[in-house]
């Protein structure tokens, strides 16, 4: 294993002890650009993690949404956490290294970190990396980890799950990873949701609103998405990602988990229990979420899955940083979608009734090869 020379960038508005990023900082670079333009040379060819979209920044009305969902929410919130957090620690305890996949998996792993210092009294590692779709995970930055800790037992946290691309991803990833360097890690990825059945560490499989899916960097640090670009992202360069400090001040990343992590105590008796019964049956990954997305790629002559998004945290961030089309609702009366209710409205996108599918909501994404705006 070669020598590396990277070190955590300092970025994000996090604490130090909550999560080190391992991330090469372009805070100094150009990457943006408008959504619009952005999904032209996406859908012409240029992989999305070359580029960034411009950071969406709600109106007030939807800033409000997002409150008043972390006060309806921030229980069962916690809950998926500890639930998470139980198993984790059932499974690799001390040894146990969190590595989120930045960024939406970066709150959920200082969630996680906190749960189990609070619970267990021990405070373990905890990492932000890179994976990208048909890109692969950061190998400087495993590396990096493992160098740090050769004893050390990696455990990977995400968000939610989707159609799973992630999950596959990382799937992969570990595999070459093990080719490549005859290490072996674990591929199970610890999500707060998995609506798509894609891993068998999870807090709920309920397709709930988990109130970080609302807003983009100011509810995760103030990190962008991570960037590959070889203009900027050298051979033994970390994955990229800008620090946004321009929105410090709209900046709600600790307050969130501040919040959340207020709801530990109450229930804890509860995740501990529903996380030991988990250890007791046969748990699958059937990756349902694929099943949905083929057949509305048939039935609304769809080009690409990758333009069909499921699940409310999804749809929610193609309203946000893509060119939407239209969105699909199996529910429009539940209270966790309300404010993609609100996104559609002002972005004028249809929203169309839809009872077929396991989600509550799907997003599909507009086809704009070929035209000018």
């Amino acid at each position: 294993m070669s020598n590396i020379t990277n070190q955590p960038a300092k970025i994000g508005s996090y604490s130090r002890e909550d999560v080190l990023f391992l991330l090469k900082d372009l805070s100094d670079i150009e990457l943006e650009d408008s959504t619009f333009n952005r999904e032209l040379r996406v859908q012409s060819g240029q992989h999305y993690s070359e580029s960034l979209p411009i950071e969406y920044q709600p109106p007030k009305e939807y800033v409000d949404l997002f409150w008043s969902t972390i006060s309806d929410y921030k229980t069962k919130v916690a809950l998926c956490v500890g639930i998470a957090a139980e198993q984790i620690y059932r499974q690799k305890g001390k040894q146990a290294i969190l590595v989120s996949l930045a960024r939406a998996g970066t709150p959920v792993g200082v969630l996680i970190k906190r749960y189990i210092f609070l619970r267990y009294g021990v405070s373990l590692p905890h990492y932000s990396i890179s994976i990208i779709r048909d890109r692969g995970i950061d190998e400087n930055a495993l590396h990096y980890i493992l160098s740090a800790h050769p004893r050390g037992n990696i455990q990977f946290v995400d968000g939610w799950t989707g159609k799973g691309a992630i999950s596959l991803e990382l799937t992969k990833a570990c595999r070459e990873f093990e080719e490549k360097y005859q290490i072996r890690l674990d591929d199970t990825l610890a999500v707060i949701a998995d609506p798509g059945h894609c891993t068998t560490l999870y807090g709920t499989r309920e397709d709930f609103l988990i109130p970080s899916a609302c807003l983009n960097s100011t509810v995760s640090g103030l990190v962008s998405r991570t960037v590959l670009n070889t203009q900027y992202i050298g051979e033994k360069d970390f994955h990229g990602a800008k620090f946004y400090r321009e929105f410090l001040s709209s900046d709600v990343s600790n307050e969130y988990i501040e919040i959340i992590a207020s709801e530990f105590p109450a229930i804890m008796a509860e995740a501990e229990e529903t996380a030991l019964k988990r250890a007791y049956v046969e748990i699958k990954t059937e990756f349902l979420g694929m099943q949905d997305v083929k057949s509305i790629q048939a039935e609304f002559d769809i080009t690409n899955t990758n333009y069909i998004k499921p699940g409310v945290g999804e749809t929610t961030r193609v309203l946000l940083r893509r060119v939407p089309w239209k969105i699909l609702m199996r529910d429009p009366s539940s209270p966790y979608v309300k404010h993609i209710l609100m996104l559609a409205k002002e972005k004028n996108v249809e929203v169309v009734p839809y009872h077929q599918m396991n989600y509550l909501c799907m997003g599909l994404i507009k086809s704009v090869k070929g035209t000018s705006r």
